[in-house]
């Protein structure tokens, strides 16, 4: 399925962080074919749902557009903690 660059602008990829597929494909086009280079420039995955809503997406996107098979696309960094965790649990040293 193509899609047109109309489209394309108007498909939010990462939406916490608002970004479109027009900017990933721009991104990728100028050499940051990564999930962590683009995690750098565009702040993909760096929001509340930590790359679980689009890294698969990207991932998908950066080897269709550099004709690497999916297996070679590496994942990003997960820097812990994954999941939101409230601030009383950490100070009270997880004892709830």
């Amino acid at each position: 399925m193509s899609t047109s660059p109309e489209t394309k602008e108007k498909i939010y990829v990462c939406r916490c962080e608002e970004i479109t597929l027009e900017e990933i494909d721009e991104w990728i086009d100028r050499g940051y074919d990564t999930v962590d280079e683009l995690k750098r420039v565009l702040r993909v995955g760096m929001g509340p749902c930590q790359g679980r809503g689009c890294q698969d997406i990207i991932m998908r996107e950066i080897a269709k557009k550099t004709g690497k098979p999916i297996t070679e696309v590496a994942p990003m960094r997960v820097r812990p903690p994954v999941k939101p965790v409230k601030i009383g649990l950490l100070a009270d040293g997880g004892e709830k």
